[in-house]
């Protein structure tokens, strides 16, 4: 778990100014294939694994790509959020943007990783502006579980 932060106060044209960014990353192992993990992860329709999401409008068997704007209804809010698709290197990395309200931006970054010991799945999170630090307290318990529920999703899959 790696934890970056910054907070800087900037005075400029007789206006005091707040500047927050925040970069946190989860880390889980799973015995389940890699492939296994991938699919798992870009089939958008299935958030059953998510901790912090609960539907999405994304037709069954829809994956991810670059470009691709769909709306998601989170467990916190009945109010839909839309996420952006920013970049996808099968096998390997999702990166989605949140498009939520001004004063905030959320980049959430998934990275599947296949070594000797087993399959990593990195989850990183990287907030903006000056509404981060009160979305990072609503958000912070569920963020945590991420990484280790796409774990033990795939890993249900092969049982």
């Amino acid at each position: 778990m790696i934890l970056n932060f910054s907070l800087k106060l900037i005075f400029a044209k007789g206006k005091l100014l707040c500047s927050f960014s925040l970069y946190k990353r989860y880390r889980a192992m799973s015995t389940a294939p890699a492939d296994v993990l991938w699919h798992k992860l870009i089939d958008l329709a299935d958030v059953s694994w998510h901790p912090l999401f609960s539907k999405t409008n994304v037709p069954l068997g829809l994956i991810a790509k670059p470009g691709l704007i769909y709306q998601v209804v989170t467990r916190l809010t009945p109010i839909p959020i839309r996420l952006f698709v920013e970049n996808v290197r099968p096998g390997e990395l999702l990166s989605l943007r949140v498009l939520t309200i001004p004063g905030m931006e959320q980049k959430i970054t998934y990275h599947v990783e296949s070594t000797l010991c087993g399959t990593y799945i990195s989850y990183s999170v990287t907030l903006r502006g000056w509404l981060s630090p009160v979305i990072w307290w609503l958000i912070k318990p569920y963020s945590a579980r991420v990484a280790t529920e796409l774990a033990n999703a795939a890993e249900r899959l092969l049982a």
